[in-house]
């Protein structure tokens, strides 16, 4: 029995001193690495320019905020994302947050005059 642990150890100590187990654990961490850069470099980029029209609009629906903040915004977060995105949804938070189905009043006007 002994000489079956004994084996054991031996295998196992040789495969975690074996080169070839550390570069199949390098490159899956490598692909991993680019798979969430490329994960961040779309939440980025959908944050940014949903964060920009919401802007530029200057309000924002409930859904709309939820779905920016709670969907992309945390996750992108929580990947590492920062920078941009960051100032953009400071700057979102501080606009008017409306309910789903409520039409502003320049719109409700726009839409008696046609």
């Amino acid at each position: 029995m002994d000489h079956y642990i004994e084996l054991f150890f031996t295998v196992v100590c040789a495969v975690l001193a074996s080169s070839g187990f550390w570069a199949y654990l390098q490159k899956k961490h490598d692909a991993k690495d680019a798979k969430t850069k490329v994960l961040l470099g779309l939440g980025h980029d959908r944050i940014v320019y949903l964060g920009m029209k919401y802007i530029e609009r200057g309000y924002i629906y409930q859904d709309e905020f939820e779905n920016l903040n709670d969907y992309l915004y945390k996750p992108y977060e929580e990947l590492g994302g920062n920078g941009s995105a960051k100032r953009i949804m400071e700057e979102v938070r501080k606009l008017k947050i409306l309910p789903p189905n409520y039409v502003p009043y320049e719109c409700a006007e726009k839409a008696s005059l046609t």
